[in-house]
């Protein structure tokens, strides 16, 4: 595991979230610890590093 800090989409609050290095591709839904906006998530992981977060307003 490891945290990663990014910008809600909805509120720009910087918010920060464990993921979980060992699932190559993610892609979930996560409510905003501030403003409790759901948020869809995608993370790319190799090697044990992310290689791509992504953090999107799920209304677009």
């Amino acid at each position: 595991m490891e945290e990663h800090f990014f910008s809600c989409p909805y509120c720009w609050e910087n918010i920060s979230m464990l993921v979980d290095l060992s699932q190559l591709n993610q892609s979930y839904i996560e409510d905003c610890e501030v403003c409790c906006n759901p948020i869809q998530i995608q993370v790319r992981i190799e090697n044990q590093l992310i290689i791509s977060f992504l953090a999107q307003n799920i209304e677009q």
